[in-house]
């Protein structure tokens, strides 16, 4: 009868366990100390902090890690959620140049990340695809030209 007691906790240890495996991360452990005073976020009470965490989780905050140790933001932490994006750029596309951001109507922004440049000619906000390759990188693909760039994902 002792194994049914040792069982129940057990498996009371292993939940929690789980549960504290799956709680999103808090503002505090995703922010550098410099980010977090930056934003005014010391300036709350503990219970306003806790609340706005709590807001954060349930609203999407999931396990995502946001940023890097590095402070640079983590968009597709793992290879699952990496899926095809379609939108439009914004704005006049004639090429890239070495070091060309493209804004989307989506909102992102990607960054040319190889080197080189081309001309493509001017194209009035054309629609794009860009899809996940190898490795973690990425192609963009721009109708009307028939061209592609690898990109990588600034905001």
């Amino acid at each position: 009868m002792r194994l049914i007691p040792s069982l129940a906790l057990t498996l009371t240890l292993a939940a929690s366990v789980a549960g504290a495996q799956t709680q999103a991360p808090t503002l505090e452990e995703r922010m550098s100390q410099a980010e977090f005073h930056a934003a005014g976020l010391d300036k709350l009470s503990p219970q306003e902090l806790a609340q706005l965490n709590a807001w954060i989780e349930a609203h999407g905050g999931g396990s995502v890690k946001y940023v890097s140790s590095s402070g640079a933001p983590v968009f597709y932490p793992d290879d699952s959620s990496r899926e095809n994006v379609e939108s439009t750029i914004v704005g006049t596309f004639d090429g890239w140049r070495g070091h060309t951001v493209f804004t989307l109507e989506n909102g992102q922004q990607w960054a040319q990340a190889e080197s080189g440049s081309r001309d493509t000619g001017k194209f009035n906000s054309p629609k794009v695809k860009i899809k996940p390759m190898l490795l973690g990188s990425w192609l963009m693909y721009v109708d009307g030209c028939g061209c592609s760039v690898r990109v990588k994902r600034v905001k």
